[in-house]
């Protein structure tokens, strides 16, 4: 199958807007980060002085137990409703292992339930990222990941930022990844691999982006991923770490870090809740790819509202 590239075609190099082109050269570049990691301080929301600190400096936070265990079931539950719903797996939102045929992830999870949509304003998780940003926050994105037992497959080292930027237009580096742990996350059932101090660093990657990438890279992504040379040293430079921990324990991160997970051969699913949570002061202009933008379940490009907080800590 020919991949058209006619939109591409008119714009050759990146526009003078572009602080992190990247997917226009023959080879990979590696710059140093424009934009600050923490844009809020102390007093700003819970984390502390040395929280935030390990945040600026490894790009990550993780906490074992921030969400309770008396409100995991009704998660769960609600997370084995969705995977069973047939209506689901056939809607645009559902994305199909390409191997297994199981269902790989479900985007804007926080639209289709209301038990989710509370999870993502809790107000634990929502404090963090407005103290993170320094601002009110959206949710630009929200997903699960059902990894399951015996056949789960990997998602490859990539930085969201570089894929959110290119294709969705968001312009600086002032969002950030929450990980809410479902299912417990152990060494062996492909949790999430973080190199702790890449966010530093921006990768721009080798290859243009076809027209509706989404429909390929949400499976099986092979366009705006790092290449093995920088890959091997951003390695060499920070090391690899994977935080693990409990059902209930959540991960944030920044969008820049560079994570990737292997596959899952254990007899363990690994099912995490995703949002990500952007600055209301950092909203999608037009892909700097050149390309059409993804759909909104993808990116939400049109409701900016400040998220709320339903629930009491």
């Amino acid at each position: 199958m020919t991949t058209t590239l006619s939109a591409q075609a008119a714009q050759a190099r990146p526009r003078d807007d572009d602080r992190y082109p990247s997917r226009f050269w023959p080879e990979p570049r590696i710059t140093e980060r424009r934009d600050p990691v923490v844009h809020g301080g102390v007093g700003d929301g819970p984390l502390d002085e040395a929280e935030l600190r390990f945040y600026r400096d490894n790009g990550y936070l993780t906490f074992e137990q921030l969400i309770g265990a008396d409100e995991l079931d009704a998660y769960l539950a609600e997370l084995d409703a969705l995977r069973r719903d047939e209506a689901v797996r056939q809607a645009a939102e559902a994305v199909i292992e390409p191997d297994s045929g199981e269902l790989r992830s479900l985007f804007e999870v926080h639209k289709r339930s209301a038990v989710l949509r509370r999870l993502c304003a809790h107000p634990r998780l929502v404090a963090i990222a407005r103290q993170l940003l320094g601002s009110e926050v959206y949710l630009h994105q929200s997903r699960i990941n059902y990894k399951g037992g015996f056949r789960g497959k990997e998602f490859y080292w990539h930085s969201d930022f570089e894929t959110w930027h290119m294709e969705d237009g968001v312009p600086a580096m002032r969002m950030v990844s929450c990980s809410v742990s479902l299912t417990p996350n152990t060494p062996h059932n492909g949790p999430l691999m973080i190199i702790p101090g890449s966010h530093q660093r921006y990768i721009s990657c080798v290859g243009a982006t076809p027209e509706a990438h989404y429909l390929a890279s949400l499976r099986r992504q092979e366009v705006g991923v790092p290449d093995d040379a920088s890959l091997k040293q951003l390695v060499e430079d920070f090391g690899i770490l994977a935080p693990t921990g409990p059902a209930g324990s959540v991960t944030f991160f920044d969008c820049n870090v560079m994570h990737g997970s292997s596959s899952n051969i254990t007899p363990l699913p690994r099912s995490n809740v995703f949002f990500v949570y952007n600055s209301v002061h950092n909203t999608p202009a037009a892909p700097f790819c050149g390309l059409p933008p993804r759909p909104s379940f993808i990116a939400e490009r049109q409701d900016f509202t400040p998220i709320q907080t339903e629930v009491s800590p």
